[in-house]
């Protein structure tokens, strides 16, 4: 059982739940940031008060950090194994054949995990009041934030690696779970195109726009 568990397979397995997840809590908080655009602040505190509040809400928030905590810790445990089961570097004329982004999603995932602590020391450690700040206010809190400019240029930098993260990441889910299919996988990975160029667009939007334009 334990090698049924903790064996490679089941590892990809669980982490492709687990980043299916994460794809589809990123159109929810992109549609939430985009009330940030709005000069009247209260639909943004208001929607942030929902999420803080309501029941429901804060059970998916539970399995969202369980879901993130998953995908990393798996992600890492199967690096690690392929590193290991690889120790000698391939020789020039002999390189794998696993994609480019394939061989960088350690690396965009770390970037990303990096920007999640910085996202959650300035928004969700102050909800939970481990930092100081006004989280009856988080859209003044969010607009002082994008007022700095290296706040915006990790932002972005950020979102553009996410982009590259999204895009592998969406495609290998469905491969993993054995979706694989002549007329299906194509369309996944137009959909996965898309989704990858949308998502981080559309959020690096709104930080340009708050940052050169309010």
């Amino acid at each position: 059982m334990n090698k049924i568990l903790f064996s490679s397979i089941s590892k990809k397995f669980v982490m492709a739940l687990a980043g299916l997840f994460l794809l589809l809590f990123l159109p929810v908080h992109l549609v939430i940031n985009l009330m940030l655009l709005k000069s009247d602040p209260e639909p943004f505190n208001k929607a942030a008060e929902f999420m803080a509040t309501f029941p429901l809400v804060k059970v998916m928030e539970i399995v969202l950090m369980g879901t993130i905590l998953i995908h990393i810790t798996w992600g890492i445990m199967l690096q690690i194994q392929n590193w290991l089961s690889r120790p000698v570097r391939y020789a020039a004329g002999n390189k794998s054949e696993t994609s480019f982004f394939s061989r960088f999603m350690i690396w965009t995932g770390a970037t990303i995990l990096i920007f999640l602590v910085l996202h959650f020391f300035n928004f969700y450690f102050m909800k939970l009041g481990l930092v100081e700040g006004d989280p009856e206010n988080f859209y003044a809190v969010a607009h002082d934030l994008f007022s700095i400019p290296a706040y915006n240029y990790i932002y972005l930098a950020c979102f553009a690696l996410l982009g590259f993260h999204l895009y592998h990441a969406f495609g290998s889910a469905f491969q993993t779970l054995g979706l694989n299919h002549r007329i299906w996988t194509p369309l996944v990975k137009v959909l996965a195109l898309f989704y990858a160029i949308i998502i981080p667009v559309v959020f690096a939007f709104i930080s340009v726009t708050l940052w050169l334009f309010r």
